[in-house]
């Protein structure tokens, strides 16, 4: 019912830019610019977590990058799904240019906990992700999103938690779904999420797809790869990338 009321909403409701708040537009063009006018980039926290694989991101997290993030997240202001998914597609598209691998591009993304997903009434990384799906088809890749990881047991809110301890949270508390390890055969496969912080949720994401897949990679013998609308300024630092 909740996620039905605010597609309803979304609809009815008097429209403003989901990052400064102009009237009359769900993302005007400057905080577009900010969100996926720049050619996304390798991202890696500081400090930078054993296990995390190749991370690429479409735009600092600050200001109207993280407005938009949070109105869409937060907030329910759906519309802005697909703004968000032109920005991961083009993260994907850095993280797996044509030619890496074979067959489609298999996006996986990052659950989140169910009782976020209950609270907030939708799915905000599989909702991006579609979007992303889509613009990327539009333009001539074949993609598919396949939501094939999921919680294999509880753990605590990550708001306040450092490093060390987010990685120590999310430790084994992911798995890939009876059934899953074979959807992903044949595909070039990334993670996709809103956001990176410190990268213990991909850390977790990535062991659990090689658990299900084999040591090492997976199947077709590409390495994991990952992709993300935004991440700490801090990530972009150019001598790091």
């Amino acid at each position: 019912m909740r996620a039905w009321w605010r597609e309803i909403t979304g609809l009815v409701l008097p429209v403003a830019c989901g990052g400064c708040g102009s009237p009359r537009t769900p993302l005007c063009e400057d905080c577009g610019r900010a969100l996926y006018g720049t050619w996304p980039c390798r991202v890696r926290p500081v400090p930078e977590p054993a296990g995390l694989p190749a991370v690429y991101a479409a735009a600092p997290y600050e200001d109207a990058v993280r407005a938009v993030l949070l109105a869409h997240k937060e907030r329910g202001a759906l519309g802005l799904a697909g703004p968000l998914g032109r920005a991961l597609a083009g993260a994907v598209r850095v993280a797996a240019p044509p030619g890496t691998g074979v067959g489609p591009l298999l996006l996986v993304p990052v659950p989140s906990a169910r009782r976020a997903v209950g609270a907030r009434g939708h799915d905000a990384a599989r909702r991006i992700a579609l979007a992303a799906a889509g613009e990327l088809r539009r333009t001539g890749r074949s993609c598919r999103v396949l939501p094939v990881l999921r919680q294999r047991r509880a753990v605590a809110d990550q708001a306040g938690l450092g490093g060390r301890q987010r990685l120590a949270n999310l430790s084994g508390a992911l798995e890939v779904a009876v059934g899953g390890a074979r959807l992903l055969e044949g595909g070039r496969v990334v993670l996709v999420d809103d956001l990176m912080t410190t990268g213990a949720s991909l850390v977790e994401a990535a062991r659990a797809l090689r658990a299900a897949a084999g040591p090492g990679q997976l199947p077709g013998g590409v390495p994991v790869s990952a992709a993300v609308v935004a991440a700490p300024p801090l990530s972009f630092e150019i001598n790091r990338n």
